[in-house]
């Protein structure tokens, strides 16, 4: 928190604008658009994971100030949750450096697009938790942990 705002819900938008970006870039190439858009998704995912990276930190510093245990523990999920997406999206990374325009085939592009896709669901599983609303899951989980 900076002067009693919260920084993570800002800095999660950084990284879900270029990963949604690095997509499109990755549909126009598969489309058959020049191979520098395939360089453009490439950089827009390296920029994705630094921002990501960021807002995953300030996640994790606002965990450590959470009382709550139930809290806790499905804030442990969202970070999680953001962290595998971070996990995948760099494997992304890892098999595009081998090619050496940076683009990405079709399997690789699927992979994008559920990354994608779970980032979506972390971005909204996050703002129902900043608006106090634990989604169903979320409270079944917690309850049927038994910690």
């Amino acid at each position: 928190m900076i002067a009693g705002q919260a920084v993570q819900p800002i800095l999660v938008m950084f990284p879900l604008g270029l990963f949604a970006i690095a997509v499109i870039f990755d549909v126009a190439n598969l489309l058959g658009a020049p191979a520098i858009v395939g360089s453009l998704a490439y950089w827009n995912i390296v920029a994705g994971l630094v921002a990501g990276v960021a807002a995953t930190i300030a996640g994790a510093v606002d965990l450590a100030f959470v009382r709550r245990p139930d809290a806790r523990r499905i804030g442990v999920l969202r970070v999680l949750l953001n962290m595998g997406v971070l996990f995948l999206f760099a494997v992304i990374l890892m098999v595009r450096v081998g090619d050496p325009d940076r683009q990405a085939g079709v399997g690789l592009f699927l992979l994008e697009l559920l990354a994608l896709a779970i980032s979506g669901f972390g971005a909204w599983f996050s703002g129902e938790l900043a608006n106090g609303r634990t989604p169903a899951f979320a409270r079944a989980a917690v309850g049927n942990r038994g910690y």
